[in-house]
Order: C-alpha cells, then structure tokens, then sequence
C-alpha cells in the first residue's frame, strides 16, 4: 500500500511541474503550492483508505486538486457536487479538459435525480391524450416529442426547445410513482434505466449531494440502490452537506404527491373501472379533505408540527384526512387484482397513510416534526436530532471520504463540521487562499449606519448607501439580500433613482441574469440566497459587493430547530453551535463572489454593524479573508472610484 502511496503522489507531482501536463495545456500555468498540497493530501487518503477534510480558499484550485487524483488513482470514485449546474461544469467541461491533459480514458458518468430524465411511457400517454391539454402544453409536448427521437440520454438538460420550468415537463418526467419497472413496453430503451446501468459500469460517477444521500439513505429517488459501492467519494461544496443529511436522514412526505395519487386512482376508474363509481366518490371526498386541511394549516403559516397539531381544528382534521385516506384504502383492496396500475396506486396509497400516521403521533421525542410551505403545496419533514450519529454509519471505513469546500472553518477550526459528519478522526487542512485579500480588497462597515427595527427605514438606509457605492462603482455591483422582502422594497426604490441598469431576481433566469450582467458591463445585479455562493464574475465586471445584514438563519427555520433542539439536548447552546457557525458560512459565501482572480480590485460594503459592535462580530471577523477594512464610507467610494 505504501508503495501505491508514493506511486500515486509522485504521478500527482508531475502533473503540477513546468514541464507537467498542466503547463503544456493551461495557458498562464503556474504552481500554486497550496492547490499541489491540497492534491497530496487527497492522493494519500486514496491510497491509504483514509478520510480528509479540506478548506480550500478562492483560487486554490480544489476542482483540479481532486480531479487529478481521482483520475490518476485508477478506482472508482464518486464526485458529489451541491448542484445540477456544478455536475455539468464538471463533466462537461473540466474532466475531459483533464481526460485529455493527463492522456487517460477513464469511463465517466453524469447520474440526476430521475425527476431529469424523460419517461417514453408518459409521453406516448400524454400524446394520446392530447386532446385534453391546453395549445401551450401541446406545443411544448410536440416539441419534446420531436427531441425524443434524437436525444441520446433523455436528460432534460440537453432540450432547449421547451423551458426548463414548463407544466409539459412535469407530465412526461420519469418518476418512482408511474414507473411500472419491467412491466413497461419502453423498459429495454428506458432513459432512466440506461443512466443507472452507465454509472455502474462507470469508473467516476459525477452526482449531487440530494442524489448521493436519496441513494444512500432513503432510496426514493427511483435509483434504488443505484449508486455503487465505491472505493473513494469526494464531497464538493462540502458545507451544505449537514443540512442536506438533515433532510435525508429524516422521513418527508409532500402533499402534491399524494394529491397526484389520487389524481391517478380517478383516471384508472375513468379509464378501466368504470363499473365501480365508489372509486371516484371516495378518491374526491380524500381530495376536499385534502384541500380542508391545506387551507387550515396555510391559514397559521406554523412551521413547527407539535404547535400545529396542538390546536384543536388542525388536529381535528388531520385524523379525519387520515380516516379518509383509510376508506379509500379498503376500498381499494376489495378490487386488488383487476388492474396492476389499481395494485401499484394501492401499495402507494398505503405507504403515505403509514407516513401520515407517523407524522401526525408525533411521539419520538428524538426527533423535530415540520411543515414547510410552498406555493399549493406542503412538504411534511422529519428530522433526526443527532445527524452525526447517522452519518457514522453511512461513512464506512472501505472508503475514502474527501470532504472539500471554500467555506468550512469557523474561527480556523475545522471542528464543528467534522463533528456533524462523524469525521472528527479525519485529517483537517485549511488552506488558505493565494490571493493579497489586504491589497486587493476591502472591508467597510459605514460608520452611519444607525440600528432601525422597521423595515421600511432600513430599506431607505441601504438605499442610500448602495446610491453612492453603485455611482462610484458606475455599477458593476451585487447587493446580496438575506430577505426577499428586503429585495423588494430596495429594488423599488433604486429602480426610481440608479441611472445604471438593474438586474433583480425573479426577472430571469439565474444564467439569465449573470449573462446579462456580464453582457452589459454597468449592471447592479440584486439576489438572495442562491446568488450568494457559486457565482464567478472575474476582472473589472464586478467591483463592489453589498451585503445587507448579517445572514442568520431565521430562528423559525426547520432545519435549523431540528439542530438547535440536538444542540440543547447535548448541553450546548444553539447560538454558538449552530445559527453563529451558519451565519459565519453564509457570510463567507457572500464575501467570496468579490475576489474571484489573482487581479481583482474590490470593495465589500456590510450595511449591518453588529459585526464591530457585538461580541461575536469577532469570530465572523477572524473567519474572514484578511481583507484591509475601514468603518468611512468615504474611503471605501474613493477606492471604488480607482478599480
């Protein structure tokens, strides 16, 4: 094994050299040391079946650190990235640039969520119902019709003919509730299934960490036990990984798939069954107590279920929902064996009533209960308290785990996360980033800034300050919200004063907006969460960030109750352990989209002081990049004036 070790690292040394593969292939190639010890520290937890865990600052290099050595060591590895966007990136782009620099042929595979690829029996069946849809979602059908013929690999990514968000997409997605298996007329040609065979067969697995812990932990993405055992996986983006586990290691259940269950038992008795109306009567009678109850918990907005059922309306209704859903199931049972689709709806109908049951008793005081909201629909959420526990057993020791990410110490320890991940034995590195954050940038918290508790005043400050940061800037600034509320109210009020194009999100895509920030060069770009992090506008298009406050998650969160109820349960307190080590990263994230090249000049402006005038402003300070700071405004706008 030793011998493997040092024929690994010395292999992973060559690449970096100034007569390696890199120099020869990357124009302006130069070692960078720290991404060279980066890619040694992987090397050797391949080699020895060891587990790392790496802060890799902006410009490190971490994508080609783990790449080179993934693709060297000659085993199987699963890449885990934090989004569909970053998977692409990665496999259409930077692995076979590295394929081809470092002469090797490796079988590679880029493995969704099911809910990506197209399924060829709903569209044969939509199409025979064409009648029934409207011009639009038959225009949209036609087209992906016309695409199926030629598409390779059924992902949806690859169709540019219909919109991504289109209702057309939604009927014709392969997914767990409609698969039929081996049943299926389309099972040798399946997209689905060819995706799940070329991830086996292959020797790096590109996929998302959703995907990574749905395979893993629940198997309900329809990729039941997809993923193979590999001998190394490797965490990009590592830091959302604690909630995300948060989410898996738990049960959810949503409403939209029960209300398409339903949906679907009136359309096998329309179709099939006519014979026995009761199908229909009882499936809408489900669906009205379904609405009834929708509307009594949208009414409240609670988020926390034990309140909820606390109250006597919601808990009346939930059982009745519950008792409904009971007749209907025997119901169904007197006629097993006249349809398989009537079967496969009854063995579903079964499992959401077993959820249902569980999640209404709300009895194990080990985990949180949740609700969370969404436009016509509710995801109900279980949540263990002790994620660390859970990830113990999944992280078995045949495998080396990489963990990596541009943000994961907090005050220069890697504990916290190592902790939440059961990797507290797994070797800690930061390192740091090469840029010269203290010449190349700047920290200002405007010393004006006064403390106001009503929204609209606040809104009228930031204007004020993002005005003179957006005129010295002549645009080329991000204003980055932790509130979609905030958003709003400063977008309305710049829109009647900036003279500088506004780019608001919402208007377009997130693509959308960042190639037209980059097209118009003057462009204000504001964004919330997903605009904080995995954003990159390098050089002189963006020189000013503008944050508005201190990103701590809001105490009504559900995720953040299931760990702050863990923290209390092991004697800790939830401020330090969990919303202060949030907002830290959250923090960073926002900070990193200034600074993205060895020449950038910028200035991040921080319109909430709290980060000089509390105690724990320290630890968001000593987490930062050493970036120069000031509290004047002034000094800040003339430095903007300059890059």
């Amino acid at each position: 094994m030793q011998f493997l070790a040092t024929r690994l690292e010395q292999q992973v040394a060559a690449t970096f050299t100034e007569n390696g593969p890199l120099a020869k292939h990357v124009k302006g190639f130069r070692l960078r040391q720290v991404q060279l010890d980066m890619a040694q520290s992987i090397s050797q937890s391949i080699a020895h079946k060891s587990n790392v865990i790496v802060e890799a600052g902006t410009g490190v290099g971490k994508t080609f650190a783990y790449l080179i050595p993934a693709l060297l060591s000659g085993k199987q590895v699963i890449v885990s990235t934090g989004s569909k966007n970053l998977q692409e990136q990665l496999f259409f782009k930077d692995l076979p640039e590295l394929t081809q620099m470092l002469n090797v042929s490796p079988q590679l595979a880029l493995l969704k969520g099911r809910s990506n690829y197209l399924c060829q029996y709903r569209l044969v069946e939509q199409m025979t119902a064409a009648s029934t849809v409207d011009e639009r979602t038959l225009d949209d059908l036609l087209r992906i019709h016309q695409w199926a013929g030629i598409s390779k690999d059924g992902d949806f990514g690859g169709l540019s003919s219909v919109a991504e968000d289109a209702f057309a997409i939604g009927l014709v997605a392969s997914s767990k509730e409609t698969c039929i298996g081996q049943k299926c007329d389309y099972y040798e040609d399946c997209f689905t299934r060819k995706a799940r065979m070329r991830a086996l067969e292959a020797r790096i697995i590109v996929v998302n960490h959703h995907l990574f812990f749905a395979d893993r932990v629940l198997k309900e993405t329809g990729f039941a036990e997809l993923l193979p055992d590999a001998d190394v996986v490797i965490f990009d983006e590592a830091h959302l990984l604690p909630d995300i586990a948060l989410t898996y290691f738990g049960q959810q259940c949503s409403t939209k798939a029960v209300v398409r269950l339903l949906e679907q038992i009136i359309e096998i008795y329309q179709s099939s069954l006519k014979d026995t109306g009761q199908i229909e009567s009882f499936s809408l009678r489900c669906l009205q107590q379904l609405r009834d109850w929708h509307n009594l918990l949208f009414e409240t907005g609670n988020s926390d279920w034990r309140r909820l059922i606390g109250m006597k309306s919601i808990a009346f209704a939930s059982w009745a929902l519950l008792d409904e859903l009971k007749l209907l199931q025997r119901l169904l049972q007197a006629h097993v064996g006249r349809s398989d689709e009537l079967d496969l709806s009854l063995e579903r109908l079964v499992e959401f009533i077993d959820k249902l049951s569980v999640f209404f008793h709300c009895d194990n005081p080990q985990v949180a209960y949740s609700v969370d909201y969404a436009s016509h629909t509710v995801l109900l959420r279980i949540s263990p308290m002790n994620v660390a526990k859970e990830c113990a057993a999944l992280f078995d020791q045949q495998t080396s785990w990489v963990f990596t990410s541009a943000t994961l110490q907090v005050q220069r320890s890697l504990g916290l996360f190592a902790a939440d991940m059961a990797m507290s034995d797994a070797k800690q590195l930061i390192m740091d980033s090469p840029f010269d954050y203290q010449a190349q940038s700047l920290l200002c918290v405007p010393r004006q800034l006064g403390h106001v508790s009503n929204q609209q005043m606040a809104a009228k400050q930031l204007v004020t300050v993002c005005q003179q940061a957006i005129r010295a800037a002549q645009g080329r600034t991000f204003i980055l919200f932790t509130s979609h509320r905030m958003l709003q109210l400063v977008a309305t009020e710049l829109n009647q004063r900036s003279e500088f194009p506004l780019l608001v999100q919402g208007q377009d895509s997130k693509q959308g907006l960042l190639k037209k920030f980059r097209q118009l060069g003057n462009a204000v770009l504001l964004g919330t969460g997903s605009f904080w992090e995995g954003v990159d506008v390098r050089g002189n298009l963006l020189s000013c960030v503008i944050i508005d406050k201190l990103p701590f998650i809001s105490p009504e969160d559900p995720l953040y109750r299931a760990r702050a109820e863990s923290a209390q349960q092991k004697q800790l307190d939830p401020f330090e352990t969990v919303s202060l080590p949030q907002a830290i990263i959250s923090l960073k994230q926002g900070v990193g989209r200034l600074i993205r090249d060895e020449k950038d000049k910028g200035v991040l402006i921080l319109c909430d002081n709290r980060i000089v005038n509390r105690p724990y402003g320290a630890a968001f300070l000593e987490s930062l990049p050493p970036m120069s700071r000031t509290r004047d405004l002034q000094k800040a706008l003339s430095l903007l004036q300059d890059c």
